[in-house]
């Protein structure tokens, strides 16, 4: 791995100090860095990417000094509207550099979500006309290509890429549990299978909560037909929960979200006001946390999740669940509704157990959903 130190030192050293974006576990020595020797006011975790390329783009319009934004290459989807309509050389030219972490590099081998997104990584830098260049575990080169990222940006006034590859610019991975809340993750979602009736559909978010769920089912001997594992897309699994629901209205469908999940496409919680689906409970998993690529902070014990819920046309309790009692009462009490619901649970960060990487088909596993909601064989 990089010193990140140097990192820091060389990205000040060419007028690079301010950050913004989606912390990534191939991002995560960095971003642990930033978030501890950056004060928090010039390292803005964003809610999406392209959040983080607005605010950097704000940052360089009120002082002229270029920023950095960090993602995923999953993030660029997210990026890519406001890089060819708001920082492009022929709208407002905003330079800035972009830190991106390259999950599915041809050649690596990674999980199947992230493969496709890999391989046409560097084609969309090369489609929107953004300069790019790989970072290599070499300290020196890591310099040279700063220097150089930094000067061609200010230059020509355009995006300027750095692509990471596994291991460059990650860290060790650090103890995340936490005392704040006395629920785990998977405790909450055992308490949700125990309440919920037993053909109930679940949607489960990017993340821990579809690992917890799969080997939550393994260990209570349970089937797994019912279950939506979303790995990928971040953010769009209310959206797919929102979707069954609605074509199957006979169906009880619960989204286990998670807060920065949520916060990354908040607007889709707003679909529930324009059409009824009463057979929807939409639970967001809330640590405060994007703990599934290093724990960094997310503005999720901040945000009164209950109240823009309600806003937004669900029904709820009036209040976050903080303890196994009052979750059970929520659940209990939201079942009569007659509307789609929503509940806050506040849970600590870490994982209860250790769990193994989520190794599965995701044909088979599709099928075998799709099989259980139309009741017929494929």
């Amino acid at each position: 791995m990089l010193n990140q130190k140097l990192v820091l030192d060389e990205l000040a050293k060419n007028g690079v100090s301010f950050f913004s974006g989606v912390p990534d576990s191939y991002l995560n020595g960095f971003c642990n860095y930033i978030l501890n020797n950056v004060p928090k006011e010039r390292n803005i975790i964003a809610a999406n990417e392209g959040n983080a390329i607005g605010i950097a783009s704000g940052h360089y319009l009120a002082t002229r000094e270029i920023p950095l934004v960090y993602m995923q290459n999953s993030g660029i989807g997210n990026a890519v509207n406001p890089l060819v309509s708001l920082v492009d050389e022929h709208v407002y030219a905003v330079p800035m550099l972009l830190l991106i972490g390259w999950r599915g590099q041809p050649g690596t081998g990674d999980w199947p979500q992230h493969q496709l997104q890999g391989e046409i990584t560097t084609k969309l830098l090369e489609t929107m006309h953004i300069p790019y260049e790989i970072l290599e575990d070499d300290n020196n080169k890591m310099a040279e290509i700063i220097k150089r990222a930094a000067a061609e940006a200010e230059k020509t006034r355009k995006p300027y890429a750095v692509i990471a590859p596994k291991g460059v610019m990650a860290g060790e991975k650090e103890d995340n549990k936490d005392k704040s809340y006395p629920m785990s993750r998977e405790r909450a979602i055992e308490i949700i299978l125990d309440n919920m009736p037993e053909d109930t559909i679940y949607s489960a978010t990017t993340g821990r909560a579809t690992r917890e769920l799969f080997f939550l089912r393994e260990r209570r001997n349970e089937a797994k037909n019912r279950d939506f594992l979303n790995v990928g897309s971040m953010g769009h699994a209310s959206s797919v929960a929102f979707g069954i629901a609605l074509s199957r209205p006979n169906r009880r469908v619960v989204c286990l979200d998670g807060d920065s999940a949520a916060m990354m496409h908040m607007g889709a919680m707003t679909m529930v006001s324009k059409i009824d689906v009463p057979n929807f409970l939409h639970i967001i998993l809330n640590n405060g946390a994007h703990e599934s690529v290093g724990g960094q902070p997310s503005s999720g014990h901040s945000v009164d999740f209950t109240s823009i819920a309600e806003a937004c046309g669900y029904v709820t309790v009036g209040k976050a669940a903080e303890n196994e009692e009052d979750f059970v009462n929520a659940l209990e009490e939201l079942k009569t509704k007659n509307k789609a619901g929503f509940i806050d649970v506040r849970i600590h960060k870490g994982l209860s157990g250790k769990l193994p990487p989520l190794d599965f088909s995701h044909r088979e596993a599709i099928n075998d959903l799709i099989n259980e909601l139309n009741q017929e064989v494929y």
